[in-house]
């Protein structure tokens, strides 16, 4: 069993402006005591214990009485093994494999990575929830997974590092990755209007779509209007973020007017739309078309071919990992990273059939 280690108070304080400096808080000099006991609401004997800690570290240097302390980050600086807490959606998120990797490459890097103890869909995305939640646990820095941009805006604006994986995470000052699925989707879209579809219908999580379609939404919307095709909530269909909702609204997609294609965000929303169409005894790619905007083993052993967009797992750990390594260093990282996607055409998109064509 490991050792527990019970900081003392200036100690604990010494950690939390470690991870502001690491965060880049402050650029070239560090707030005064004074100051600095009145923003954390402490007593300045702390913060001065704490501040002459961070200068036996290295990462200050007093400038003689009176004068504010210089920040120096020195290149023999030893890496703070950090407290890493990962945020995920779901529970299955847990098990996804570049999920599983990066949990074991931070781990194998001696941080301590753990999962949060509550997730982002059981908070509803709401962001004073997340808020409470993350000022409950003990963590140096965060991982967030495809998380709201309400979520990323609140997580880019604390003093903590935190990364953003997936998610409305574009244009935010805050470090992410995520495969770069835009050109991917453009051309799925496009193959299928070269097949003849004109119902085809975008189906992602309200958190792509709300406030305001994101990026990709907007492109895939546009596309069809290139094509002169019809566009509304029809092609980019609400519903709550819950299985039984999920469902209702497939049922209600395919009750009057059924979309003859349907690409569908997640693997875990395309395997239910799969069951779905079984159920409903809808053939694919006979009766619909169908498309998945991610990748999972199981498609490899899946025939026909799945039609999805493929990206490499490697790339997506890296980023995570370095950054990572970047921070424990005390670097500032703020890079966002897309990495390559590709759209396999695969055997479940084919051309639409007269007889559902007519239903127009």
């Amino acid at each position: 069993m490991p050792q527990l280690t019970i900081l003392s108070p200036s100690q604990q304080v010494a950690q939390f402006i470690r991870v502001r400096l690491l965060r880049g808080a402050w650029n070239t000099l560090m707030p005064g005591a004074p100051q600095l006991a009145e923003e954390f609401g402490i007593d300045r004997k702390t913060v001065d214990a704490a501040l002459k800690i961070l200068e036996q570290e290295g990462l200050l240097i007093a400038q003689g009485p009176g004068k504010k302390r210089k920040i120096h980050q020195p290149k023999n600086l030893t890496p703070t093994k950090l407290r890493i807490a990962i945020l995920a959606c779901e529970d299955s998120d847990r098990s996804l494999n570049y999920m599983v990797e990066t949990h074991h490459r931070l781990s194998e890097d001696g941080h301590n990575a753990f999962y949060a103890p509550r997730y982002l869909n059981d908070l509803n995305m709401d962001v004073k929830r997340v808020a409470r939640m993350v000022k409950q646990t003990e963590a140096d820095a965060w991982i967030v997974l495809s998380a709201s941009r309400e979520v990323l805006e609140w997580f880019s604006e604390q003093p903590f590092p935190s990364f953003a994986m997936f998610g409305r995470r574009i244009g935010l000052q805050m470090p992410s990755v995520g495969p770069d699925k835009l050109p991917p989707l453009l051309e799925a879209t496009r193959a299928l209007i070269r097949f003849g579809h004109r119902r085809i219908v975008l189906m992602v999580r309200p958190r792509r779509r709300l406030p305001v379609p994101g990026t990709s939404e907007t492109a895939f919307l546009e596309e069809l209007k290139k094509h002169g095709l019809p566009v509304g909530d029809y092609n980019l269909p609400p519903w709550e973020d819950s299985i039984e909702d999920y469902h209702a609204r497939l049922d209600v997609l395919f009750r009057s007017t059924p979309p003859t294609a349907l690409i569908v965000d997640e693997v875990v929303l395309f395997l239910a739309t799969q069951q779905f169409l079984a159920k409903k005894r809808i053939r694919v790619p006979d009766d619909v078309s169908l498309a998945c905007t991610d990748n999972d083993q199981c498609f490899d052993w899946c025939r026909p071919e799945i039609s999805r967009i493929s990206w490499d797992i490697a790339p997506v750990v890296r980023r995570v990992v370095r950054w990572a390594s970047q921070i424990s260093h005390g670097k500032i990282d703020f890079r966002q990273t897309l990495t390559p996607a590709r759209f396999i055409t695969g055997g479940t998109i084919g051309p639409v059939r007269r007889e559902l064509d007519l239903l127009k």
